[in-house]
């Protein structure tokens, strides 16, 4: 479970978050919403420890993160897999040198091991036979879906997405919504997702927050929050369908 407690972050004497609370329990899918250049993501570098906050906790199955240091946080982090915007890949390395990456990084594995596991992900997200590939070679979509891999690879219990469709064309963004959805399921994962793909991410979450000055506002089911009366939702979720 992540619980956030009224979690506050200046930068530049400009309040970013102002109290903010979130709970997401096991096994859940939220999609955080919100204004650009509101918090949102800064909000999820909080949740993996590259931030702390002004002010405010944030628990990781009752560990407080922001208390953490050395080992125990090194142990924490290694629960999450986070997927950036952009995907990070290296350039300079092929489709399957990216995904083994974390694999000679973080674990003892010898390299048919290794091997093994980068391509057995490799084809659950449907990347058999590209793993020769370098990212200039593959299109935005496969890029995404090697960045998943990665993430993947390691087994994570929690899922942080930033924005993981930006950029892909509609065809492509429902396929990857749709793989996310699959290994949420398959793998029992938590995942919280930054999108502002609505309401077509509406259809793989169990629940909507919405990040507005600071705070979040509501939190709702997908099908709540499209028949919203709160009036600060509906000037959203209008701007978005325009």
């Amino acid at each position: 479970m992540i619980e956030i407690i009224n979690v506050y972050k200046n930068f530049e004497d400009e309040e970013i978050l102002r109290g903010l609370n979130l709970k997401i329990e096991k096994g859940q899918t939220f999609v955080l919403i919100g204004g650009s250049g509101k918090g949102k993501s800064i909000l999820l570098k909080h949740i993996i420890g590259l931030l702390k906050p002004d002010k405010g906790k944030i628990f990781i199955d009752q560990q407080d993160i922001g208390s953490l240091r050395g080992k125990k946080l090194k142990k924490l982090k290694e629960r999450f897999g986070v997927l950036f915007q952009g995907g990070a890949l290296f350039d300079s390395l092929t489709v399957f040198e990216n995904v083994a990456f974390p694999l000679e990084e973080k674990t003892k594995l010898n390299s048919l091991q290794i091997r093994d596991k980068v391509l057995k992900e490799l084809s659950n997200v449907g990347l058999e036979g590209d793993e020769n590939k370098y990212p200039a070679q593959i299109s935005g979509g496969m890029r995404k879906r090697v960045a998943l891999a990665r993430c993947l690879v390691m087994n994570p219990e929690i899922m942080l997405f930033d924005e993981p469709t930006t950029g892909l064309d509609p065809m492509t963004v429902k396929s990857m919504h749709k793989l996310i959805q699959t290994f949420q399921k398959k793998r029992n994962l938590t995942a919280l997702i930054v999108s502002h793909e609505i309401p077509a991410i509406f259809e793989i979450v169990d629940r909507v927050a919405m990040l507005h000055n600071g705070k979040i506002i509501t939190v709702e089911t997908p099908e709540e929050i499209v028949r919203s009366n709160n009036p600060i939702v509906r000037e959203f979720m209008c701007g978005e369908f325009k």
